[in-house]
């Protein structure tokens, strides 16, 4: 069983910035593929962001170039780090795994997300 635990979530103005961090209690972290996805009202949940064990990557085309996705192997923490936020990233952010591979994902563990919200 894998728990994961995001936070970071919060209020911020249009072009400010958020640190989302992803705790998860497995042993085999570094093999994972991780994702992070968004949700807001009425909407599918998308994926937003994903990095699998050699620290490639992939970003959704609304997303890329303005947020960053790492992973810290020694704490086993996911971050997802949104700069430039616009109003239209307001949304429930969860953290994935579950998969090898970034194509693989959604896996089959969520956390329990965590809400950002952009505005004045």
């Amino acid at each position: 069983q894998v728990q994961l635990v995001e936070s970071g979530g919060g209020l911020v103005p249009p072009g400010g910035s958020l640190r989302l961090s992803c705790a998860a209690s497995t042993i085999i972290f570094k093999a994972l593929a991780w994702g992070w996805y968004r949700q807001a009202p009425g909407e599918q949940r998308e994926l937003v962001a994903g990095i699998d064990g050699n620290n490639n990557t992939h970003y959704a085309h609304s997303v890329k170039g303005r947020f960053t996705v790492s992973r810290d192997n020694d704490k086993h923490i996911v971050y997802l780090q949104m700069s430039s936020l616009k109003p239209e990233d307001t949304a429930d952010y969860y953290c994935n795994t579950g998969a090898i591979r970034i194509g693989n994902l959604p896996g089959s563990y969520w956390g329990q997300g965590t809400t950002v919200t952009v505005s004045s």
